[in-house]
């Protein structure tokens, strides 16, 4: 029996009860990884020896019978430190030095059992909705010919390709709902708090989380990052120790007594000047629908979004920019990256770094905004993925305006410092993947976990990109 296609949760209870070892399947994805990555180019680099090396150790573990990842494979995003690995955050202007420790949230995967197999393609400085740098261009595995989204790109293309069951990334204006609405995956971006944090978390903007095919996956994956096991099951208040009485974390994503939510939607929300693609918007309608059918009360959200906060994103883009560009040799730079900070160094100088706009909505516009709801349903894209271009050699206007036009939905969540997800709703008339976006206040991760369960239940998705 292979273990390739098959979910973490499967994988660990495996594992944990003798039925597969960590050496096996690690070893069965990187022959995987070594098969399907020339067509997908979602890693920059692969651990092979490495990998196989922290598989048998993991084995070896006397406490293996209680890791919840136990034996799972894992990618991560090339933006967080992975000890022994130099962190190239897409660029050829960052160090090549090994990181001498682990991102608290890595340490975190491999204390509860995870084997890290490579670290993702990302576009330079994750500055972008596309994942193409110096390193490679991540393709889209639904249609090689379009990218698989950004930042997180990489590590999106790569669960969805079947290479790993579920991988780290993280989300500063929506670096893991788009690629994850993209390549038709399930993800979290937590709110403020809750999981550590990258090291360039953009102004308290970027979370780190997880990419998953199915909602116990993304709940359990999400618990060990967060270092919360009651996490991954939604409902219940106690964690679930794995002895010999419990063999699995069930992800039990069901309270006892069913949760009756008021929920909000908005195919529209964007504001004026903003297209959304009809079979978006006819998604969110769905999704909606579906929830109002397990219980819910569904609302009409009618109202857009307003203009200066659109600015405020845009705004605060360039300033982390400018920011994470500062301190490196611009000269080793790709031509966007220098016009993002350069523009950000303009505004900058004249007081448009976003930082007002982003304080005026974290103090108490999203929450006026957001009216009297428990969960707000939205597109997560406002259209389909463009091109897997090098868009790193493109300048600002070509980036900004493809950025822009597709995937616009997000941002107004970093900024607020919400929970927010992308759960895959359809299939668009192009083959695509359709993805809707869950929005709740703080403190909401797991009533959108059990949202995004009862969607998964009502309009099971594939997990996976056809492979032929």
């Amino acid at each position: 029996m292979s273990w390739v296609g098959r979910s973490a949760t499967e994988i660990a209870q495996a594992v944990r009860q003798g039925r597969a070892t960590a050496p096996q399947v690690v070893e069965e994805h990187l022959a995987v990884i070594a098969e399907r990555d020339g067509r997908v180019g979602a890693f920059r680099t692969v651990r092979a020896e490495a990998a196989l090396a922290e598989a048998r150790a993991v084995q070896e573990r006397p406490d293996l019978a209680e890791l919840p990842l136990a034996g799972v494979p894992v990618a991560v995003k090339d933006n967080v430190a992975v000890r022994g690995e130099a962190l190239r955050n897409g660029s050829a202007a960052t160090p090549d030095t090994p990181a001498l420790d682990d991102h608290p949230v890595v340490a975190r995967l491999r204390a509860a059992g995870a084997v890290v197999v490579g670290l993702t393609n990302v576009p330079e400085l994750c500055l972008a909705g596309f994942s193409d740098s110096v390193y490679g261009t991540a393709r889209n595995p639904w249609d090689p010919s379009r990218t698989p989204g950004g930042s997180s790109g990489g590590s999106a293309a790569a669960v969805a390709a079947g290479m790993v069951p579920i991988a780290h990334g993280n989300d500063g204006l929506g670096s893991l709902r788009i690629p994850a609405a993209c390549c038709g995956l399930v993800t979290i971006k937590p709110g403020l708090g809750l999981v550590p944090p990258p090291e360039h978390h953009w102004h308290g903007m970027s979370e780190n989380g997880p990419l998953a095919t199915t909602v116990a996956d993304l709940a359990l994956a999400l618990a060990v990052m967060a270092g919360d096991m009651s996490l991954a099951t939604p409902g219940e208040t106690e964690s679930l120790p794995v002895d010999e009485e419990i063999d699995d974390y069930p992800g039990g994503l069901v309270p006892s007594e069913p949760v009756r939510l008021r929920v909000a939607v908005a195919p529209r929300p964007l504001p004026p000047g903003f297209a959304v693609d009809p079979e978006f918007q006819k998604a969110v309608t769905d999704a909606a629908r579906a929830l109002g059918e397990a219980g819910h009360t569904v609302v009409e959200h009618g109202a857009r979004m307003p203009l200066w906060l659109g600015s405020a994103a845009v705004a605060a883009w360039f300033a982390c920019a400018r920011e994470d560009a500062a301190e490196l040799d611009r000269h080793r730079l790709e031509r966007r990256t220098k016009a993002l900070a350069r523009t950000g160094k303009m505004l900058r100088a004249i007081g448009m770094d976003g930082a007002r706009g982003r304080d005026r909505w974290r103090a108490n516009g999203a929450d006026q905004w957001f009216g009297n709801a428990d969960v707000l349903v939205t597109p997560a894209l406002a259209a389909v993925p463009p091109p897997a271009r090098r868009w790193g050699e493109r300048g600002l206007l070509a980036n900004a305006r493809a950025n822009l036009t597709y995937a616009p939905a997000t941002a107004a969540w970093n900024l607020a410092g919400w929970p927010a997800m992308t759960v895959p709703y359809g299939t668009h008339s192009t083959g695509l993947p359709i993805g809707v976006q869950l929005v709740a206040a703080p403190g909401g991760e797991a009533q959108l976990l059990t949202l995004a369960a009862q969607l998964e239940a009502a309009r099971p998705w594939p997990r996976h990109a056809p492979t032929g």
